[in-house]
C-alpha cells in the first residue's frame, strides 16, 4: 500500500475515532448536561444518572482511541495540539473528572445539598468539555499561532484566551447543542416517565438551537480567511512541514465544497437528522439514530472543509500541518493499520454486545426495587 493511500486511511480513521467519541461518549455528556432540567426530584435524577452509569466509562474508550492514534500516526499534530491547547484540554480534564467522582459521590450522603451539589457537579461534567470540544475545532479554522524552527521544533503563542475568540465560541454552542440534542434522544429512548417526557420536550429546542448556530457558523466561514497550498507537494513525500507554501484568501475553506458539490449533502445530513430525530420522538430507538447522525455529519463537515489541513497555523501558515506532512512513517502507519483492523473489530463487537445486555428501559420503580444496586 503507498505511503499516500495509508495517510489518506489513518485521516479517514482519525475521523471515524472522533466521531465515535461524540456518539458514544456525547449522549453521556448530553445527559449530565441537561440533569438539572429534566429531573426535578432526586428519584428523577437517580433515573438520568443510571441511564448512562453502566456504559459510560466503556464510552471512554473511544477518546482514549482518538487520542493514541494521533499520538501514533500524527505526531507533530499531537505535539502542537496538546502543547498549544493544554490549559484547554486541562479544562476538560478536570471537567470529566468531575464525572466518576459526581456518580460514585453523590448516594454517600442522603443530604439533599450534598445531592444538589453532586448533580450540577454532573451539569459541569457534561457542559464543559462539549463547549470546549467545540471552541478547539473552531479555532481550527481561525489557525492557531504556531510554528517549526528549522530544527523542527514548535514555538506558539497560544493562550487560553486568544481561543475564546467569538467564531470558536460560535461553533463550541453548535457542539454544545447537539450534544444536549442526543443526550435528551438517548434519555427519551432510555427512560420512562417524567424523565423521558421533558427530555422530549427539549428536543425541538436543542434541534433549533443547532440548526440557527450551525448555519450561523456556515455563513460566517465565508467571511474568514483559510488557508490553500499553492506549491507543489508529494503526497508520498516526508513528513516535514516546512516544504510547501501556503496562501491565506477569504472563503478557502468552502473550496472543497465548491468543487465537489455532493459534499454539500452532508452539512444538509446534519440538519435533516436534527429535525428527524424529534419528528420521531416517540419512535425512541429511531430518534436517537438520527440524533446519533447529528455529530456524525458535524464532524465529517469539518474534516472535509479543512481537508488536506489538521492544524493551520495563523502566525505562519506555511507551517501548518496537513495531512501530507505531519505522519508517522509509512512502516509505522501499516504496523498501526494491521493492528486497527484486529483490534477495532473486538471494540466494537463487544461494545455491541454490553449495550444488548444491558437493554430495556430505566424507570423509576427499577431504582426503588433495587435502591442498592444503582446509582
Amino acid at each position: 500500500m503507498s505511503y499516500e493511500m495509508l495517510r489518506l486511511i489513518w485521516w479517514a480513521l482519525l475521523g471515524i475515532l472522533l466521531i465515535g467519541f461524540a456518539v458514544m461518549d456525547g449522549f453521556d455528556l448530553g445527559t449530565a448536561a441537561l440533569l438539572p432540567f429534566v429531573a426535578r426530584n432526586d428519584q428523577e435524577r437517580r433515573v438520568a444518572i443510571n441511564a448512562v452509569g453502566p456504559v459510560w466509562e466503556g464510552n471512554q474508550v473511544w477518546f482514549i482511541l482518538g487520542g493514541g492514534a494521533i499520538f501514533a500516526a500524527w505526531p507533530p499534530l499531537y505535539a502542537a495540539a496538546f502543547s498549544g491547547f493544554y490549559l484547554a484540554m486541562f479544562l476538560v480534564l478536570c471537567a470529566l473528572i468531575l464525572r466518576p467522582v459526581g456518580f460514585k459521590f453523590r448516594g454517600k450522603i442522603a443530604d439533599p445539598r450534598w445531592r444538589s451539589f453532586w448533580d450540577w457537579s454532573l451539569f459541569v461534567s457534561g457542559t464543559v468539555p462539549a463547549l470546549v470540544f467545540g471552541v478547539a475545532f473552531g479555532n481550527l479554522f481561525m489557525g492557531v499561532p504556531f510554528g517549526f524552527d528549522p530544527d523542527m521544533r514548535f514555538h506558539s503563542t497560544i493562550t487560553l484566551l486568544s481561543l475564546l475568540n467569538p467564531f470558536a465560541l460560535v461553533v463550541g454552542l453548535v457542539s454544545l447543542s447537539m450534544i444536549v440534542l442526543h443526550g435528551a434522544a438517548w434519555l427519551n429512548y432510555k427512560t420512562r416517565g417524567a424523565v423521558a417526557d421533558r427530555a422530549a420536550r427539549a428536543m425541538p429546542y436543542a434541534a433549533a438551537a443547532f440548526t440557527l448556530l450551525f448555519a450561523a457558523a456556515g455563513f460566517w466561514l465565508l467571511q474568514i480567511d483559510g488557508e490553500r497550498i499553492t506549491s507543489l507537494i508529494d503526497p508520498g513525500g516526508p513528513s516535514n512541514p516546512q516544504l510547501k507554501s501556503v496562501v491565506v484568501e477569504p472563503g478557502a475553506w468552502l473550496s472543497n465544497f465548491h468543487a465537489h458539490l455532493s459534499l454539500w449533502l452532508v452539512p444538509t445530513g446534519a440538519v435533516v437528522s436534527a429535525w428527524a430525530a424529534v419528528l420521531l420522538r416517540k419512535r425512541r430507538l429511531g430518534a436517537f439514530l438520527f440524533s446519533a447522525l447529528v455529530p456524525s455529519c458535524t464532524i465529517a463537515t469539518a474534516g472535509m472543509a479543512l481537508f488536506p489541513f489538521l492544524l493551520p497555523s495563523s502566525s505562519e501558515p506555511s507551517m501548518s500541518l496537513t495531512v501530507w506532512d505531519a505522519s508517522s512513517s509509512k512502516l509505522t502507519l501499516g504496523v498501526m493499520l494491521g493492528a486497527v483492523a484486529l483490534f477495532l473489530p473486538i471494540v466494537i463487537a463487544y461494545t455491541g454486545w454490553v449495550y444488548r445486555v444491558l437493554r430495556g428501559p430505566v424507570s423509576a420503580e427499577q431504582i426503588a426495587g433495587d435502591s442498592h444496586g444503582h446509582y
